[in-house]
């Protein structure tokens, strides 16, 4: 067992490099099995996650390699297995989008359902919504889920809410359906354009990725390529948090300002300086940061995932600040570990009214899930004495050599083995 010891570091200062983004590597991994081809992706972050889907890929056949540390060489030209086991589906809920690949190129595919982090219900009806329109047939049996279909057929298909999973995995099915699906109310994540992005360097025809409305037009085969997964904009605002923390003055490279604007738009509300420069982000704190609100909403609204990040800081704001979630209904279990530290949250349904205190003191506390993980290592750093967090693993699945990185630019950040 591991855990990680932080204790109240100065300002923090320098520059960091954001991997890959997470979010993006697990989709496009689970398209390679669409190749037939050799495919190189580049800036893959090294994560649990990343290595539990290509344990997937390797299961269902493909041929996986590390060349570098961030880059993999996968091919898939002799994927001939349809079912993936129940062991690897369990451990992490991004492996259900291998179904949408297995669909569309071997025409059958069975799957455990899926795993991952305890923050809320994420259904996957809305996946099997898309499958059906295709044409396939769904069976549900002990747990397990199973599509079938001769052949997918594409169709117009509208998502209830713009879920950024089934998109993904209806687009996957679709690319090699017969004809043209339209996708409306598709979800417009960045990673979203960057599959779309992935599929179309294999030999796709897809349009409209980044908007509402997506159309795929079917085609009979795939190939191979190379691509550089985009940057990690979760893990550049968690960065971009630390500045404004600690009072530091940190630079932000590898990162696309234009996937952060909420984050970008909060700190500046707060009383931090931002400068946007090309690949780069600037953040410096200051001494004076007020009380800000925030609401959670899809992309390109303010980021759940960031929300955890922003409620350390609104802990140290002066004033009362106002976190509303709405994307997820369980995702302040970070608040009792925080006010294990001395924050003064009330929650009320989906909001958290947090109330700004002079200091936070370090104490035993465990992340419950990625962002919780992520948000009580902010937290360790400007409290006082030690913070120790427990059931780290959840930190590892999202971020790539956290403790180097934070030790970089000053923080007192350390792992233990208990």
């Amino acid at each position: 067992m591991e855990k990680i010891l932080v204790e109240k570091s100065p300002p923090l200062k320098g520059n960091v490099r954001i991997s890959g983004a997470k979010n993006a590597a697990l989709p496009l991994l689970a398209a390679s099995l669409l190749g037939t081809e050799d495919i190189i992706l580049e800036d893959v972050p090294k994560l649990k996650d990343v290595e539990l889907m290509c344990e997937v890929l390797a299961s269902l056949g493909s041929r996986v390699e590390y060349l570098e540390d961030d880059i993999i060489k996968i091919n898939s030209a002799n994927v001939n297995k349809y079912e993936t086991s129940y062991e690897l589906m369990s451990k992490m809920r991004a492996s259900f989008l291998v179904m949408g690949p297995l669909l569309t190129r071997l025409g059958k595919t069975k799957n455990s359902l899926p795993g991952g982090c305890a923050i809320g219900t994420r259904p996957i009806d809305l996946h099997l919504k898309g499958f059906r329109a295709l044409g396939a047939v769904i069976e549900t049996n002990h747990g397990n889920i199973g599509a079938y279909a001769d052949k997918l057929i594409g169709d117009k298909i509208y998502l209830d809410f713009p879920s950024v999973g089934a998109t993904e995995n209806i687009m996957m099915a679709a690319v090699m359906a017969e004809g043209e699906t339209i996708l409306d109310n598709a979800a417009m994540e960045p990673e979203i354009t960057d599959l779309a992005n992935f599929l179309n360097k294999l030999g796709g025809d897809i349009k409209g990725a980044g908007t509402s409305t997506i159309r795929i037009k079917g085609v009979k085969k795939l190939g191979g390529c190379r691509h550089a997964i985009i940057p990690d904009r979760i893990e550049a605002g968690t960065f971009m948090v630390a500045a404004a923390i600690t009072n530091g003055d940190i630079i932000v490279d590898n990162v696309i300002s234009n996937h952060i604007k909420p984050v970008i738009a909060k700190l500046r509300e707060a009383g931090c300086t931002v400068i946007e420069n090309g690949d780069s982000v600037r953040v410096i704190g200051s001494e004076n940061l007020k009380a800000i609100d925030i609401k959670t909403l899809p992309y390109p609204g303010f980021p759940t995932d960031m929300q955890a990040q922003f409620m350390v800081l609104m802990t140290l704001l002066d004033g009362t600040s106002v976190a509303i979630e709405t994307v997820f209904e369980n995702r302040f279990m970070h608040v009792d570990e925080l006010k294990r530290m001395g924050a003064d949250i009330k929650i009320d349904a989906r909001s958290a009214i947090v109330t700004g205190v002079k200091a936070l003191t370090g104490a035993p506390v465990k992340a419950s899930d990625l962002r919780a993980g992520a948000a009580l290592v902010l937290a360790g750093l400007v409290a006082d004495g030690v913070t120790e967090i427990e059931n780290i693993h959840h930190i590892d699945r999202g971020y790539d050599g956290i403790e180097a990185k934070f030790s970089k630019l000053g923080a007192r950040i350390y792992r233990k083995t208990y």
